[in-house]
């Protein structure tokens, strides 16, 4: 029998290729992670362990303000504040989650909530929705590059509809909450709330701190006025923590380092003085993983508050010449001729230095809700307002006059009213017959005035006839009032300084009418300013709010060293001779101090010396009832100019009240301001010469009672020595 063939076996060869097949990919494998581990190794190391670098700016208290004694005016009042940071690489879908967390742990306002943040948050919770309010055709003209990727979104804005705007008032907290998270920068702490944050709220989130991703409780500060409304116009305001810095001027700030939600002075005194009262803001280098942790932090500079302000003012004699006008105006508001009286002002100045010793104005305001008016701060007024400040400025029109030759030092003319054809008569309120210069000034003599001016202008003046002038005399006494600083901005270091309107007519009665004060208007801070270039000898000098800048110190109840001192400025000499000037300082002198000037009877029996000008100007009222008169309402002003004391000026002042009476029957509110705030001023100055006298007389014995102790130590120890 033939042996059956023994069948052949597949089965090992199947098993080697597979086995083949097996070796090839592990060596691949392995050839591919030595590739990876030996030439890509150390990059992909540095890629997970890759961090970056990002600076942080963080904010510092402002510096604060003092008055000239070193009273503390304006501080920094500590607030409890919840705040939140937000890591790089946060979603926005987290920060509505945290949102709504926090949201059930402290009230929100949401005031400041707008419709386009409502929109934002509606795309943000309906991405689905929104994504419809697109079309293919809109998608395609991106694709195309007809429109760009943001006009997509604009586009969404544009078709949310009023109802889908519709936030439920618990959301509303939601997104009010949502809108502070969103509005800071990376790694840079953003005030969430820090005014009215409940000491339960505090308490609250500092026990869900963990569950609240980037949420944390800190310290703010807020702006604390010491005299409340006193002033508190010309100090300014800062922006709050939520509006951060101003639109208008977001591209200058952040050009110098600000960061979006940095707090900045807003109006006058705080941003005039900002670079300085902002302080050196602390720099800290944060280092953060690829999460946006921060695994390390650096401080490069160490941040110190803003620089303290020494301003020029004197809140004593600030507070009592508020006082003052305060008391007249509710007086002459009784009286039966004074339908528009509602504001005053008045304005002390050293005449040597530019120093605004007293900044004060008052007025009343209506309240839209109770219809009632009481009298409130205005003292922006003495540089934002002006008016025809009447025969107060008669002291550069006769200076004008002797520079431009048209009268000397002596000359008379006869005081009677001039009779000029087709006008009405124009005189004095009295005729004062046959007078020079300096009786011109001691009874305010309008037609003396009227004949310098006719002269200053080359004509030449006959009764009953036509007076031809040239228009360029307007220019000619405008430009000699400048020197003075009437009609132009004074320099002052505030913003917003107005320089007065000037009258657009030039025929011969306006000129006249230019030379007592009774055409162009001028602020009351012009109108010290006048007075002062007369007081201290022709000296136009810069008027300043800031006498010194101080450096802060660590102890936050003491005053640094001094850093800057301002220094007066001249801004230009008067274009007058020295026996000029002492000729109108002689007839200012008589208005005050002899019998028969015009305020004689307000300062002629005081201990001190004045000298002064009067005035009273012919106005309509122009305030803010003007809108109930179908016509203009005549008005009068009246004015007070002068310093103290005479013969050595170390005060200047104006007193200025619009619309004070009308008819003919006038008052005395002026005069009557001017000498109580004099009075004031040399009571302070006595006070505290007295007061310095008696620290030093203490002061003394206790630096004699010393040496005489240590003189009987001495003697004990020689006694017991021997």
């Amino acid at each position: 029998m033939n042996k059956k063939k023994k069948k052949k076996t597949h089965v090992p060869f199947r098993l080697n290729i597979l086995f083949f097949l097996v070796f090839v990919l592990f060596s691949a494998l392995i050839l591919r992670l030595g590739v990876v581990q030996i030439v890509y190794g150390d990059d992909y190391r540095r890629e997970i362990e890759r961090t970056e670098e990002v600076t942080v700016n963080n904010s510092v208290p402002r510096g604060k303000m003092y008055d000239r004694n070193l009273k503390l005016m304006v501080d920094n009042q500590p607030l409890d504040a919840i705040t939140y940071t937000r890591k790089q690489g946060t979603k926005q879908k987290e920060m509505v989650e945290t949102a709504e967390k926090l949201a059930k742990l402290i009230d929100k306002d949401t005031d400041k909530v707008t419709d386009r943040d409502k929109k934002d948050f509606w795309i943000l919770n309906n991405p689905e929705l929104a994504e419809k309010k697109i079309t293919d055709k809109e998608r395609k003209q991106v694709e195309e590059g007809e429109l760009e990727e943001g006009d997509l979104y604009k586009l969404q804005l544009d078709r949310i509809t009023e109802k889908e705007m519709e936030i439920p008032e618990e959301e509303m907290e939601v997104l009010a909450i949502y809108r502070e998270f969103a509005s800071g920068y990376a790694l840079t702490p953003q005030i969430v709330k820090n005014k009215k944050v409940t000491k339960e709220e505090f308490a609250k989130v500092s026990e869900h701190l963990d569950s609240l991703p980037g949420v944390d409780v800190s310290t703010d500060w807020d702006r604390f006025y010491t005299y409340n409304k006193t002033l508190k116009s010309v100090l300014g305001k800062v922006s709050s923590s939520e509006e951060g810095l101003p639109s208008e001027s977001l591209d200058y700030y952040l050009a110098r380092d600000y960061s979006r939600n940095d707090r900045v002075g807003k109006s006058y005194i705080e941003a005039q003085y900002e670079d300085i009262l902002q302080g050196q803001k602390a720099k800290v280098r944060n280092v953060t993983d690829k999460s946006g942790n921060i695994v390390d932090s650096e401080v490069i500079t160490e941040g110190s508050r803003g620089k303290d302000l020494i301003l020029t003012v004197d809140m004593d004699l600030q507070l009592a010449t508020e006082e003052i006008i305060e008391k007249e105006l509710i007086a002459k508001k009784r009286m039966g001729n004074t339908k528009f009286l509602d504001r005053a002002f008045v304005v002390m100045m050293d005449p040597n230095t530019g120093e605004i010793l007293t900044m004060a104005g008052k007025k009343y305001e209506k309240d839209p809700k109770t219809g009632k008016s009481a009298i409130e701060d205005f003292a922006l007024g003495n540089i934002t307002t002006s008016y025809t400040m009447g025969s107060s400025v008669k002291g550069a029109t006769v200076l004008t006059g002797y520079q431009q030759g048209a009268i000397q030092p002596g000359t008379y003319f006869y005081d009677t009213k001039l009779k000029i054809k087709g006008t009405k008569p124009k005189g004095s309120y009295s005729n004062f017959g046959n007078i020079n210069d300096l009786t011109a000034l001691k009874v305010s003599s309008n037609v003396y005035m009227f004949r310098t001016a006719i002269n200053i202008a080359g004509a030449n003046y006959v009764p009953n006839e036509p007076l031809n002038i040239s228009s360029s005399a307007f220019s000619t006494m405008r430009n000699s009032f400048a020197q003075f600083g009437l009609g132009v901005r004074t320099g002052i270091d505030l913003p917003n300084e107005m320089s007065g309107f000037k009258g657009s007519e030039t025929s011969p009665g306006k000129l006249l009418d230019l030379a007592i004060g009774q055409y162009d208007t001028y602020t009351p801070m012009q109108l010290v300013q006048y007075v002062s270039a007369i007081a201290n000898g022709g000296n136009r000098m810069k008027p300043h709010m800031v006498k010194e800048i101080r450096d802060p110190v660590d102890n936050n109840e003491e005053l640094g060293p001094v850093a800057e001192d301002v220094s007066p400025t001249v801004l230009n000499r008067l274009e007058m001779k020295e026996e000029w000037i002492e000729r109108v300082q002689s007839g200012f002198e008589k208005v005050a101090m002899e019998q028969g000037g015009t305020a004689y009877k307000y300062f002629g029996k005081k201990p001190y010396t004045v000298a002064a000008k009067t005035g009273t100007a012919q106005a309509f009222y122009d305030g803010p009832n003007r809108a109930d008169y179908s016509k203009p309402q005549d008005t009068m002003n009246i004015t007070l100019v002068g310093y103290a004391p005479a013969e050595n000026p170390e005060v200047a002042f104006a007193v200025v009240v619009p619309w004070a009476y009308q008819g003919h029957s006038g008052h005395d509110m002026s005069k009557v301001i001017g000498e109580e705030i004099m009075d004031t001023y040399f009571k302070l100055k006595k006070e505290r010469a007295k007061k310095a006298k008696t620290e030093e007389t203490t002061e003394l014995k206790v630096e004699n009672g010393k040496e005489i102790q240590k003189e009987q130590a001495e003697i004990r120890n020689s006694q017991e020595n021997e």
